[in-house]
């Protein structure tokens, strides 16, 4: 397993580096066959007087999936144990999930209507950074909705971009503010998605359910 460190506003001495080893190797012990590299990225505010809060971020590689915790508090190493047993929580559900998905039998393909969701902010206003302050590359191979979801919950972040396997574009799932979760989908100039006449699988039928019931 490939372990690797990153400090900002941070100098990663032999000290902080061996608790991080001892705690996410810990952490991830059980799950090894499915990890592949272990991203740790721990950070302080630059003005502690103002922002006391130092920060631990675990990003994993597992099998094609990212997992995703992150934890912060006024001392680094307590950062480092609350994102260690959170990353290790994770990790067992994600390998739950795994476990669950062999079990189940393939679904039978039907005919259902999709929605176009039109509202895609709600009541929250849309604010942008004013400059790039960190930039990140990943590979994005095509996957259904109901896999997307799976990776927005392991991520922890409020959204996931996705190249959805049925249309081959690039979609966003997100949590809505009043629950439930709703998915952008590119249009054309047209107007028109590039849906497949409608049709989907049994998978994505309770994915929309979820989506569009709350």
């Amino acid at each position: 397993m490939k372990l690797v460190i990153h400090g900002k506003n941070i100098e990663i001495t032999d000290a902080i580096r061996e608790y991080v080893h001892q705690k996410i190797e810990k952490a991830v012990s059980h799950f090894q066959s499915l990890t592949n590299e272990v991203d740790v990225h721990l950070s302080v505010a630059r003005n502690p007087r103002i922002n006391p809060r130092q920060a631990a971020e675990v990003t994993i590689y597992a099998n094609g999936s990212v997992i995703r915790a992150e934890e912060s508090s006024e001392n680094l190493y307590a950062s480092i144990d609350l994102v260690a047993d959170k990353i290790s929580r994770q990790l067992r559900k994600y390998k739950e999930r795994r476990q669950d998905q062999k079990t189940q039998s393939q679904p039978e393909e039907v005919v259902v209507v999709e929605s176009v969701v039109t509202d895609l902010i709600g009541d929250r206003t849309p604010e942008l950074p004013n400059e790039v302050v960190r930039t990140k590359y990943f590979s994005m191979p095509p996957m259904t909705l109901a896999e997307a979801l799976e990776q927005l919950q392991l991520v922890g972040h409020d959204f996931y971009m996705f190249r959805n396997s049925e249309t081959g574009e690039i979609n966003v799932i997100y949590e809505r503010n009043h629950g439930g979760y709703g998915v952008i989908h590119p249009r054309n100039a047209n107007g028109h998605t590039n849906g497949k006449n409608g049709k989907a699988t049994h998978a994505n039928i309770v994915m929309q359910e979820k989506l569009h019931s709350k």
